[in-house]
């Protein structure tokens, strides 16, 4: 286990140091720039790639959020893996931020190990204070004269937790994401899931037309000393090539056996959206035929010690690593969406091992 760790005295409030952790606009200004995950609230991607200790980009991801107290992050750089705690006390003239990064797989080496610290340690001493400097100057409402100065300077636009802006979520992860930025991220060998084309529809079978009249009719040929009858009808083959019974006055080609039945439903996979550990899947249940279908089961396996949770648009039971979707019925070309969130302990792990409907392999896995 490799550490990293850093800590500051700041003359400013918790929450002011809150923000310039987790608003993206300061965090690039103080440390790197960073860009939200499309889909992802708590998903974030620092461009550290070219600093001092660090080799590529850093994608993190909040695992804890304390506002305005601590932040937990799981970070993720070119395959290593690591886990950022962001600690926030706040103290007589101020606050203490404490940072402090654990490598849980693969390890920085010794070339990065050194001005990776020190890019931290820059980063919190000098460049943070002087955000924040930046940012209580911005926070000062200068119109309000009558109230006189006060040691603290009055933040203008910041509620408490209650009433808080769903948005903050976002923001978590940019604190996530500068926290692992500024302590250096380790991240596990993160492997881009290999695209999968969409599965074809399963071809429907059709039987080629079958012939008969040839072995039936063919009486000289299988004996030639008999005295050829007047209709073809009367003559008979030997057992051996005609294991059938009597053959038919008019030669004709059999009708061809009807193609087997569609099946009565389908249903296509696809992955809705992912994280470092987990990822949420949608299953569309479709019904192409005339008829209403009411009996219906969707079965889908997944990885070893992996969990089910928020599953919405069917009923869903599992047993071991098998789970089993059930729902109401689906009207004929109607359709039924299964939406369930996956926590699943491989990292960028992106889709389950298998999806059936009737025996049928899903489409889109």
């Amino acid at each position: 286990m490799i550490e990293i760790g850093a800590q500051v005295e700041l003359s400013h409030p918790a929450e002011r140091v809150w923000r310039a952790l987790t608003d993206r606009e300061l965090l690039g200004r103080w440390f790197a720039e960073a860009e939200m995950v499309e889909g992802v609230p708590d998903r974030m991607l620092l461009h550290t790639a070219g600093l001092p200790g660090f080799e590529a980009n850093v994608e993190v991801e909040v695992t804890e959020r304390q506002e305005p107290d601590l932040l937990v992050l799981a970070c993720d750089e070119a395959g290593r893996l690591s886990e950022l705690t962001c600690a926030v006390t706040t103290t007589k003239q101020g606050c203490r931020l404490e940072l402090r990064e654990v490598s849980t797989h693969g390890a920085w080496s010794a070339e990065q190990h050194e001005p990776r610290e020190q890019q931290l340690r820059q980063a919190l001493t000098v460049r943070l204070p002087a955000i924040l400097d930046w940012l209580a100057f911005q926070q000062v409402d200068l119109r309000g004269a009558d109230g006189g100065m006060t040691a603290e300077l009055p933040l203008i636009g910041v509620r408490g937790r209650a009433g808080r802006n769903p948005r903050r979520r976002r923001t978590l992860v940019a604190v996530v994401a500068g926290a692992v930025l500024v302590a250096g991220t380790t991240a596990w060998v993160t492997l881009p899931p290999d695209p999968k084309p969409a599965a074809a529809p399963a071809p429907t079978a059709t039987a080629s037309p079958t012939v008969t009249a040839g072995p039936v009719t063919v009486a000289p040929t299988a004996t030639p000393s008999a005295r050829p009858s007047r209709t073809t009808a009367s003559a008979t083959t030997s057992p051996s090539r005609t294991p059938s019974a009597k053959p038919s006055r008019t030669p004709a080609s059999a009708a061809p056996p009807p193609p087997p039945p569609p099946a009565p439903v389908t249903a296509r996979y696809e992955t809705d959206s992912d994280r470092l550990f987990g990822y949420t899947g949608e299953i569309v249940v479709r019904n192409p035929g005339g008829a209403l279908v009411a009996d219906w089961a969707v079965v889908v396996t997944l990885a070893e010690g992996t969990t089910v949770d928020d599953v919405d648009g069917a009923n869903w039971r599992q047993d071991k690593q098998v789970i089993t979707f059930t729902g109401a019925a689906v009207p004929a070309g109607g359709s039924q969406t299964i939406s369930f969130d996956v926590r699943d302990s491989r990292p960028n792990a992106r889709e389950p091992e298998s999806c059936t409907i009737g025996g049928q392999q899903c489409a889109g896995l």
